[in-house]
This record gives C-alpha cells, structure tokens and sequence, in this order.
C-alpha cells in the first residue's frame, strides 16, 4: 500500500500538465511510497496524450492516468481518484497548483490525529500571493457561508483545492459523494461532519491563477444549485432517519 495517494483532476490542460513534473519530483524527495492519479474528465484537446508521454518516464506503479470520454466535473473527477487510489492518505490538487505543492510539508504534521486536513485561505498564517477578482472575492465569501449553514461547521474556506484524507475518512466519504461539478466541496466537508470525522484547518500559501476555467456567471448558478441539492439530500436523510 502506497503511504500517499495524491489525485489530480483535469480538463483540457495540455497547457499545464507540466506541472505534474513537478509533484513527481517533489514527492520522490520525501521519503515514503506514493502514487498519482490523473483523472482525465473527458477532455476534448490533447491533455491525456500530454499526461501519458510525461508519465512514460516512470514506473507504471507510481503514475496512473482514469480517462472517460464525457466531462462529468471536477467533483466526479475527484471522486474517480480518490475510489481508484490505494494509498493511506489521500490528497486532491489542482494542476494549476495554486496551493504550491510543497504546502504538503504544512499538512503533513496532522495526519495522525486528524481525518480531513484541508489548506485554507482565510486563517491567520494564511498567505495570497495573487488575489481574485473583487467580484470573486465577494461571491467566495457568500458561497462560504451558505456551505457553512449547509454543513452545519464553521468552516473557514471550503474551495481551496488541497485536501488531504485518511483511509477511513476516504471509504466514508467519497462513496456518497453525489455532487460533480463545483459545489462538490461542500458535500465532502458536509459528509466529513455528518460522519463525525475530525477536520483540521490549515492555513495555505495560495495564488490566483488567470487562466482559471471557472466561468463566473455559470458556475456560480451552479454552485448555488448544487449546494441546494446538498441541503435536500440533507434534509431527506433526516427524513428518512426518523421514520427508521
């Protein structure tokens, strides 16, 4: 069993899967057995072939590309990783690493007494090198706190793409996990509470990245609706519990 398993979704990103380069290289330096998974959400340019000729160089033990031909969203993308990885710990990031991912070294200290770390952006010892937009800033900060009431914890940034799992919290969470585009966050983190998981905020460097795929006006509808489905699927669950 690999100590790490670290998922990375994509979507049309043959621009930046270099950057797995880089969290190959980063994690062959700690010290401990880890695999990464590249979920590939059905992209439409040439990303699969750029992972696959990366990948080439190493063991085919240690780097794994999930393709399917359809865009599912990103929270589909996560929970085919995370269901696919082995490892005692898992972590999802994003290409783009705007959590750079030698953040690892901050999470790395929690793993035993904790269930869910997550890095965090609006924590004291939090650092953004590139602010959002305003305008996103504002949404951000409106979408946290509907996912706080959703999840009925006050967490402080539910979107920052770095979170780490250990195996139970894993083989609790990502099975149930129903929401695959954008708000798909907040139900992991409500699954989290709802299991009684112990979750640790930490706080991130973090950067904005302007060549996001997040289209404002769509996703943020988007967002809305899945949050929305998290609170009737909430509220369906108690139902259901007490007549049971």
């Amino acid at each position: 069993m690999p100590f790490l398993t670290v998922v990375v979704p994509v979507y049309n990103e043959s621009q930046r899967v270099w950057h797995l380069r880089e969290i190959l290289a980063y994690f062959s330096g700690k010290g401990f057995n880890f695999e990464v998974i590249v979920v590939d959400d059905g992209s439409t340019d040439n990303t699969a072939e750029e992972v696959r000729r990366i990948f080439k160089k190493y063991p085919s033990k240690l780097v794994k590309i999930v393709s399917y031909p359809h865009n599912r969203g990103k929270g589909f993308a996560v929970k085919t990783g995370m269901l696919a990885g082995k490892g005692k710990y898992s972590l999802f990031t994003d290409i783009d690493l705007s959590t750079p991912v030698s953040e690892w070294d901050k999470l790395a200290p929690f793993l035993t007494s904790d269930d869910v770390i997550i890095g965090v952006r609006r924590r004291p010892g939090a650092k953004i090198l590139v602010h959002q937009p305003l305008i996103r800033e504002w949404l951000g900060r409106g979408f946290t706190k509907l996912s706080q009431w959703i999840a009925g914890y006050p967490i402080s940034d539910f979107t920052c793409g770095f979170k780490c799992f250990n195996r139970e919290a894993v083989d609790l969470i990502f099975p149930k996990l129903t929401i695959s585009g954008w708000g798909f966050d907040t139900q992991v983190l409500y699954l989290a509470v709802k299991k009684g998981l112990k979750i640790r905020e930490v706080p991130m460097v973090w950067k904005n990245d302007g060549m996001t795929k997040v289209k404002l006006a769509k996703d943020i509808f988007g967002s809305l609706r899945d949050l929305i489905r998290v609170r009737m699927t909430d509220l369906r669950d108690q139902k259901q519990s007490g007549s049971s």
